[in-house]
């Protein structure tokens, strides 16, 4: 029989946030983690309607025995001001997907697609420092890898969205935030990359191709895509075919789970 998980009135609480809930798999995933990690605590869903977010969220956030939150959709924006302290990653989006309450009752928040990403790259011994990456996609999960890649120490981000003047002001902001970092919105695919990115729907859709007109690849280009996919994606197949590292979107879920892990337990 499989292990049950006891709790008790001495069992810490954390939750998932979202409209709807009932397609989230994070409550028997971090239950799990924190099971592993030997603490005693569990996260439950918690399905708040958006049109009551702003009467329920902050009577969450009294509930004593509870020590953290993740956030989806259509939260991410809205929850964010509710967090005394920013990481990096949410200052520079403007958005939170994990809340974690400190001693003192106050809420520390950040954004971790961008962490994820840079894990999963970690995980499989490889390094994003230096390189001079070319990101396609400048919405939430984009604008949050390009942060934690200029963090992470890339030489220089090329950001190229459907939505150009989107691109050019995720590259403002990560400028202002990481002045170690060249950043530029572009119009096209045209340039020396070592790392490639990408963060846009393209893949999401069966038959979608590459996200952007990408020639030959060179071996030391590192590939990485965010789409949760069972098969490769084009961009994936792309980076096989020439022989390159890369990161899929399991990879990036995987780093995620463990990143906000360490996040939730800190100084616990």
């Amino acid at each position: 029989m499989a292990d049950s998980i006891q709790i008790s009135g001495a069992t810490r609480v954390y939750g998932i946030v979202g409209d709807p809930v009932v397609q989230v798999r994070s409550p028997a995933v971090y239950t799990a983690r924190f099971a592993q990690e030997g603490i005693d605590a569990v996260l439950v869903p918690l399905h708040v309607h958006a049109d009551r977010f702003d009467d329920a969220f902050p009577a969450l956030l009294e509930i004593v025995n509870l020590d953290g939150l993740l956030i989806t959709a259509p939260f991410k924006k809205r929850a964010c001001a509710f967090a005394r302290q920013l990481g990096v990653a949410a200052k520079t989006v403007g958005a939170v997907n994990a809340l974690r309450r400190e001693a003192d009752g106050s809420w520390t928040g950040d954004m971790f697609d961008g962490a994820g990403f840079v894990h999963g790259v970690e995980a499989r011994g490889l390094s994003v420092s230096g390189r001079r990456t070319l990101l396609f996609g400048a919405g939430g999960a984009g604008s949050a890898i390009a942060a934690a890649l200029a963090e992470a120490g890339v030489a220089s981000i090329s950001i190229l969205d459907i939505d150009a003047e989107r691109a050019v002001i995720v590259a403002r902001n990560l400028s202002e935030a990481f002045p170690h970092t060249r950043a530029a919105g572009v119009s096209d695919a045209r340039g020396e990359f070592d790392l490639i990115v990408n963060a846009s729907p393209v893949g999401m859709s069966a038959g979608d191709g590459l996200p952007g007109n990408l020639g030959p690849l060179k071996k030391d280009v590192l590939v990485g895509d965010v789409v949760l996919s069972e098969e490769p994606t084009a961009l994936i197949a792309h980076a096989q075919r020439f022989g390159c590292a890369w990161v899929n979107g399991k990879d990036m879920h995987t780093g995620q789970i463990e990143s906000i892990t360490s996040f939730f337990l800190t100084d616990r």
